[in-house]
């Protein structure tokens, strides 16, 4: 059988670590692409994947000072909409601790503004054009990709632009397109208005019929349609996005597509999260040596101004404070924990008024066992997975999550609803057996909640088994080395060809 031969493979998004980051979407395409990009024996390759990034050179990657240069035969390039020519040229730079190429979409007049995401009237043209840079800077260098890899709605328009505008170039003739639905509830939904603006307007048979009869289209479910093959990223989402409570209007082209759809749970950079190595909390410990641990609870509980008592368990919370997340469930549970038991509640995180100002109450009316930081902090992140005895993360539904992830290398037992990604991450513990990970609950209640957590702390009485639970959690293996290869087949299975 001869060898597999790199693939040249290019990763589309609006987000990468560490340049621009709003949530997980930017800490997979890190992850994801330096793995690709190892010279190691990875799927059988003789080296690593020919792997480019593109990704807009927003305002904030341009102030930075992160070392770029323009890259040679792609500049001054005019995209051209119905209506107006936008210019663009790229900036190359690299992915930090790799070779790996990142390819800036240098575009003043749509990325020098304050933050990634606007509300401005041209937010549905700023993605189109990202879209068709990657595959205009393609042109220009005549590399013909084996899989373009989309991600989430603002790269989703890709695989029509490529089916249309671009079908003339035999470039592209083997190239494979590849969506991955990072969170179904952000979908890149505009007036069919909009459509001439994007050069989309001569092609509206390509699009959803039943959304246009609404003058609407969206980018995501445009993707869906078109793109070769989808991913999400959990097996349990895979499924879920499938039905009425969790697919948000897709479920049914989802269904028609599910023989093209796959879930892969998304991997964690343990160079960035590991407890024995972590350069960001000042002790480290390991599965063999957790003395650490206990001295990162009491600086936890120093940093956030509380009393420290290592027989008081420490519930942790890095979170976006959205409904997604579950906390409404709090409102009914975590009071009475607060009031009854010596517990402690460490929460770093901001979003929506109502939650903030929730945890705020809290924080108020028990301030010796809740501290809160309203924002986000990376190195405070650290610590609380490291200082806490247990994370909450009672999401209401969760395509994949990071931080349960996190915390079981942490030695931070997880508190989970069962749904997505968690589900598929967090085994949940058993007393009786020492098996399982950490803590998981179905339904979606405040009871439900209440429930979990008493069973929590009955289980935190039982200090030997505590221990046993969090060394299962520190063993368990999400890196990009044990995700990644299922990346590999996949791109595999859409490119026989490339061998």
């Amino acid at each position: 059988m001869p060898a597999m031969r790199p693939m040249r493979l290019a990763l589309a998004a609006s987000e990468l670590t560490p340049f621009a980051k709003t949530g997980g979407l930017a800490d997979v395409l890190l992850g994801l692409g330096r793995w690709l990009g190892e010279p190691a024996e990875n799927d059988g390759a003789p080296a690593g994947h020919d792997v480019r990034l593109f990704v807009p050179y927003y305002q904030k990657i341009a102030a930075s000072g992160v070392p770029v240069e323009p890259l040679a035969g792609a500049q001054d390039i005019d995209v051209r909409f119905p209506d107006r020519v936008v210019r663009f040229g790229i900036q190359h730079g690299k992915l930090p601790q790799s070779d790996v190429s990142v390819y800036f979409v240098d575009c003043p007049e749509l990325y020098d503004r304050e933050g990634i995401y606007t509300s401005d009237s041209d937010e549905a043209l700023r993605f189109a054009t990202l879209s068709r840079a990657v595959i205009e800077t393609c042109q220009r260098l005549q590399w013909g990709p084996d899989v373009i890899h989309c991600n989430d709605w603002h790269t989703a328009l890709l695989p029509l632009y490529l089916r249309t505008l671009y079908a003339w170039d035999q470039l592209f003739a083997d190239t494979k397109t590849l969506l991955t639905i990072h969170n179904i509830g952000y979908q890149g939904v505009f007036n069919t208005a909009t459509l001439d603006s994007i050069g989309l307007g001569e092609h509206r048979a390509q699009l959803h019929h039943c959304d246009l009869q609404r003058e609407e289209f969206s980018f995501l479910k445009t993707g869906i349609l078109h793109a070769h093959k989808l991913s999400t990223v959990s097996l349990t989402y895979a499924s879920e996005i499938q039905t009425d409570e969790f697919g948000m209007g897709m479920q049914d082209l989802l269904k028609q597509r599910s023989a093209d759809l796959v879930g892969i749970v998304n991997g964690v950079d343990y160079g960035e999260w590991d407890p024995s190595t972590d350069p960001k909390i000042p002790h480290n410990y390991s599965v063999d040596d957790l003395a650490g641990k206990a001295k990162m609870k009491a600086a936890l509980c120093n940093r956030f101004h509380l009393p420290h008592d290592p027989r008081a368990p420490v519930f942790g919370v890095v979170s976006r404070l959205t409904s997604q997340k579950g906390f409404e469930l709090f409102a009914d549970s975590i009071p009475v924990y607060l009031q009854r038991d010596d517990i402690r509640l460490c929460v770093l995180g901001s979003g929506e008024s109502h939650h903030e100002e929730y945890f705020q109450w809290l924080r108020d009316t028990w301030p010796e066992k809740v501290g809160i930081y309203r924002g986000f902090q990376e190195e405070l992140a650290h610590w609380i997975e490291a200082g806490s005895d247990c994370f909450l993360m009672p999401s209401r539904f969760e395509p994949c999550g990071l931080n349960q992830m996190y915390s079981l290398r942490y030695g931070t037992p997880p508190v989970v609803r069962k749904t997505g990604g968690l589900a598929d991450t967090v085994e949940p513990w058993n007393p009786d057996t020492r098996t399982g990970t950490g803590f998981s609950f179905g339904e979606y209640s405040s009871q439900a909640l209440a429930d979990t957590v008493d069973w929590v702390l009955r289980n935190w009485r039982d200090r030997e088994g505590w221990q046993q639970l969090m060394r299962n959690g520190m063993t368990q293996d999400f890196s990009w080395e044990r995700q990644g290869p299922a990346y590999v087949r996949l791109y595999r299975s859409m490119t026989p060809a490339a061998v």
